[in-house]
């Protein structure tokens, strides 16, 4: 009889331990968030405005999952925040183009400093190459990062 693939071993198996670990970070962060007027799914809309310089609503729509008219909702809390601004494109007045505003790049980066307590208090068993290859192979399974064989280290991917 064949063995199963090491894979399908439930020992080996990582979603419920990728849960938890989610589980844990969210219930550290979200008072953190809470504090600076914000909601977990602003913080993901904020990194992406800032990481990709501004973006088409069908774009971001697309990036973060959500149905365009649940978008409407989200941007108009944020716009209402001052931390983004919605244009028209010179290129296609059908089209609005969303952005993070100067207040939305300070908000983003106190966000992101208070987090990053909450994330050492969590990860706090793993070294800087531990969360550096974590991230790595994470971002590989989220798809926003492709490593090669010919990456001398999980590092350079």
């Amino acid at each position: 009889m064949d063995s199963l693939p090491v894979v399908n071993q439930p020992s080996l198996r990582v979603s419920a331990l990728l849960d938890h670990v989610g589980r844990q970070l969210r219930g550290r962060s979200e008072p953190v968030l809470d504090a600076l007027g914000l909601r977990p799914r602003h913080l993901v809309t904020l990194t992406i405005l800032r990481d990709t310089g501004g973006i088409s609503q069908t774009d971001l729509a697309d990036t973060i999952r959500i149905d365009r008219t649940n978008l409407v909702g989200l941007l108009n809390e944020l716009e209402s925040g001052g931390w983004i601004e919605r244009r028209r494109s010179p290129e296609d007045r059908r089209r609005h183009t969303v952005e993070l505003t100067t207040a939305g790049h300070e908000l983003l980066s106190r966000a992101e400093f208070a987090l990053a307590a909450v994330e050492d208090e969590v990860l706090s068993a793993l070294d800087d190459e531990d969360r550096r290859t974590l991230h790595a192979l994470l971002q590989r399974v989220v798809g926003g990062h492709s490593c090669t064989e010919s990456a001398p280290t999980v590092a350079d991917c």
